[in-house]
């Protein structure tokens, strides 16, 4: 098979390159229009429950994760001429383009009971004018005197204060967003210098927009960094142009590949998918190591260049193709997992990362055709004296060292499985941002001050038209409200129940103490108040449906992780079924923050699956190359070991699993087992030349692919560690995690997998391991190469080459 496809490569060079051309043309044009993602990645598939709680909530109520939140500590708050330039900034602010209200202590109002109208009118707490620091101090009390607005505008204890903009949920899904929140930033800024005061800033929508500012900017970063590596990583190794720009050349045509591929999908750039440039860099380069390294082996031996491409191709040609077939479903396992921005990942990694094996296996041999034979200088790497020692040392280690590399292998998966034990699984809603990002700084600020942003909605059905304004309604809320001040997570609830204490406090003349929900007595004249003008029915149906069948109770939690959400969500519906009989009540909890939380567990949960998919078909592909289960198990065993050893870091650690952790064991294994599979390629060729001489063909297959496994494990570590200077926590645990367990997993392969070929020689090296899918072809045979040259357009140059 792989020499017809020689033939075919060699013989077509022109058509070939014109049809590349011609594709990285098309991809081209439909890269430069790929978008960046404005929208939030959805975890949970429609069809679960959590998704379909949500979406009704959002139809009955409207979205409540729109709010963009400032905040400031200050104990001068109320002085005059500061009051006035906070006023001034909430103005400036209302009139950016896709804000669209503000809530903040100077545009807070009170209710005024007008008898002869029998409503309730509403007034600002704050005047237009206020001259005098005495004028505002009165308000000021006023307003301190108003329990609705505690610890939702203000914290009186701590001098904190909260300005909350609300923002066009249609222009945060666009590119515009980011220009609105600049604007934001600006005007908060200026009155930071001004004023001398510090602002935090937080909310859904400020943290999506910020973290998308940062991926754009490191998807540029990464990618550049990547390229420097290889490039510099190259020329150590051979010491030659043309093997650094063709290498290079071929990658950048694959990063072009993957950016139209989104395009052409309808995908958009996301926290992963913007990974993918670099990915394919330190992926793709290891490819045309091996070819280039076979290469100059072959053009070494006996001096033909034609003979050496051709052989470059069947030679290693089905074992790439493995390689990259096993690094592809390691990607490809996503695609499975029903959440939108992995399955996206994953099917444009995968499908890119086999379009870069057939760059490599078109391109390699087709420039190389064209330019002059390799200089004595470009093959000095073979007789580098520095790889050789090591090579020389790793045989010794595998001969003579046996008992000891079994030994540490023992005590290895003795540690990685009590590690395994210490793992814990969790995962916050700023999982991936550091401690000292001011992003992170912030919310902390509002969970301090406001007991969290994150919004939890109660909703409560009472089955019946007018069923949610009835005091039985209201007592069951307020002994549910009773048991949610237990919990330090949550913030105090927000309801129905909260104006209808303010109304009677209001009915009342303003005195505080009357703040408290209304006897049977009192709620029905105090509803009919509540009930009559335009404004006051806007505030009642905030919190009820047109029919007043269904209210709502709004709660703020901190980020405490999903461990601790499991809990608070378990006990928040035993407080509802205890409280709320089913028979006349139906209540569900949902909300943001149990979208996130229960999508991460969901996630989790496919993850762990993607992960015994990825070994399962890798385990069938190197069953079908080597037809052995016997070489199966051996050939997964040092692959194993270093995902075993990962995870015991992780628990040592104390790295949680989480979704952006659980993501390195697929991507690694995928990765890491193509120095095995060109390993025992190469051992199962020389045992045909050796005539089945296990230990010299092992000797053999260490010194030739050795050094293409040490050249690509530097790639691939340094490749995927630039990721570790990633500003998001889980880009960072990727890098770190995966070039470790690639450094393990390359000692493993050049150590223990030739000390197990060695020691359990006629166990493992049966006649079941052939090539079905392989021609193993002599060493020496020699190779037609008058049917290539009759069609070459250059005759002279053909000579030549020959």
């Amino acid at each position: 098979m792989w020499f017809k496809v020689s033939g075919l490569i060699l013989r077509n060079k022109i058509l070939l390159l014109t049809v590349l051309a011609v594709i990285t043309i098309f991809f081209g044009w439909h890269a430069k229009q790929v978008e960046m993602s404005y929208s939030y990645a959805q975890m949970l598939p429609k069809k679960d429950q959590a998704f379909k709680d949500y979406q009704k909530f959002v139809e009955v109520f409207g979205e409540e994760g729109n709010l963009i939140i400032v905040g400031t500590q200050d104990s001068n708050f109320f002085q005059l001429e500061k009051f006035q330039k906070w006023r001034e900034l909430c103005k400036d602010l209302s009139g950016i383009e896709g804000v669209e209200n503000l809530l903040s202590v100077s545009n807070t109002y009170n209710l005024r009971k007008n008898t002869k109208k029998k409503q309730f009118e509403i007034e600002n707490i704050f005047p237009d004018t206020i001259s005098t620091q005495e004028e505002l101090d009165i308000y000021a009390n006023k307003f301190k005197g108003l329990p609705f607005y505690k610890d939702v505008v203000y914290n009186s204890k701590t001098d904190a204060y909260l300005l909350a903009i609300t923002v066009n949920k249609d222009k945060m899904k666009t590119k515009e967003r980011e220009q609105m929140v600049k604007s934001i930033q600006q005007l908060c800024q200026k009155f930071e210098k001004d004023e001398n005061v510090k602002l935090h800033y937080s909310g859904l929508p400020y943290i999506r927009v910020v973290n998308a500012i940062k991926i754009r900017s490191e998807l540029y970063l990464f990618s550049a960094l990547a390229l420097l590596i290889c490039i510099i990583v190259l020329f150590i190794f051979f010491r030659s142009f043309k093997a650094v720009f063709f290498p290079v050349l071929i990658v950048l045509i694959g990063v072009v590949w993957s950016m139209g591929m989104l395009h052409l999908f309808g995908f958009k750039v996301t926290i992963l998918s913007g990974m993918i440039p670099p990915l394919l860099i330190v992926i793709g380069i290891p490819n045309s190591i091996y070819m280039l390294n076979k290469f100059h082996h072959e053009y070494v031996s006996h001096g033909n260049k034609i003979k050496a491409l051709q052989r470059v191709i069947i030679k290693i040609g089905n074992a790439t193709f493995l390689t990259n077939l096993t690094t592809a479903a390691g990607f490809a396992t996503f695609i499975i997992v029903k959440s939108d921005i992995l399955k996206e990942f994953g099917i444009v990694a995968s499908l890119n990362i086999l379009g870069l094996f057939v760059l490599s296996l078109l391109l390699i041999p087709i420039f190389f055709s064209f330019i002059e034979p390799p200089s004595s200088k470009s093959v000095q790497h073979l007789d580098s004296k520095f790889i050789s020692r090591i090579i020389d040392r790793l045989i010794k280690i595998t001969q003579h060292r046996r008992k000891t590399v079994y030994i540490i292998t023992i005590v290895v998966l003795g540690l990685g499985v009590y590690g395994i034990t210490l793992m814990k699984s969790s995962g916050y809603f700023l999982d991936d941002i550091p401690e000292s990002d001011p992003v992170f700084i912030d919310l902390k600020f509002f969970e301090k001050n406001f007991d969290g942003l994150m919004p939890i909605e109660i909703m409560i059905d009472t089955k019946k038209p007018g069923g949610a304004m009835q005091l039985t309604t209201f007592r069951k809320i307020e002994q549910l409200e009773k048991k949610l001040a237990n919990y330090s997570d949550l913030s105090s609830p927000m309801s129905l129940l909260n104006l209808l204490k303010f109304s009677k406090q209001a009915f009342y003349n303003g005195y505080e103490k009357y703040y408290s929900l209304p006897n049977n007595r009192e709620k029905n004249f105090i509803l009919q108040y509540a009930s009559t003008g335009e404004k006051n029915v806007e505030l009642l149906h905030s919190f009820l449906d047109s029919t007043r069948q269904i209210t709502r109770v709004s709660i703020r939690v901190k980020d405490v992780g999903t461990s601790r959400m499991e809990e608070i969500y378990a006990d928040l519906n035993m407080h509802i079924d205890s409280i709320f009989t089913s028979d006349k009540y139906d209540v569900t909890v949902t909300g943001s923050s149990i979208i996130v939380f229960k999508g991460t567990q969901y996630l989790l949960k496919n993850l762990v699956t993607s992960l015994a998919l990825a070994i399962l078909l890798i385990s069938i592909f190197m069953a079908i190359m080597f037809s052995s289960w016997r070489m199966v198990i051996l050939s997964l065993t040092p692959n194993v070991i270093p995902l075993i050893f990962t995870a015991a870091i992780m628990g040592f650690a104390d790295i949680p699993i989480k979704a952006s952790t659980i993501l390195i064991f697929s991507i690694a294994f995928g990765i890491s087992v193509d120095n095995t599979i060109h390993f025992l390629a190469k051992y199962r060729q020389e045992l045909n030349v050796t005539n089945w001489d296990i230990k010299k063909s092992v000797i053999l297959a260490l010194r030739e692919t050795g050094v293409s496994m040490l050249y690509t494990s530097v790639v691939l570590f340094f490749g995927f560690g630039i990721f570790a200077i990633s500003s998001f926590g889980g880009t960072q645990a990727l890098g770190v995690l995966v070039s470790l367990t690639l450094l393990v997993a390359v000692t493993s392969n050049l150590i223990l997998l030739p000390s197990l070929l060695f020691g359990l020689d006629r166990l493992t090296t049966t006649k079941a391991f052939k090539e079905p899918l392989l021609h193993i072809y002599d060493e020496e045979e020699d190779i037609d190469l008058d049917e290539l040259e009759i069609y070459y357009s250059d005759k002279k140059s053909d000579k030549k080459d020959n």
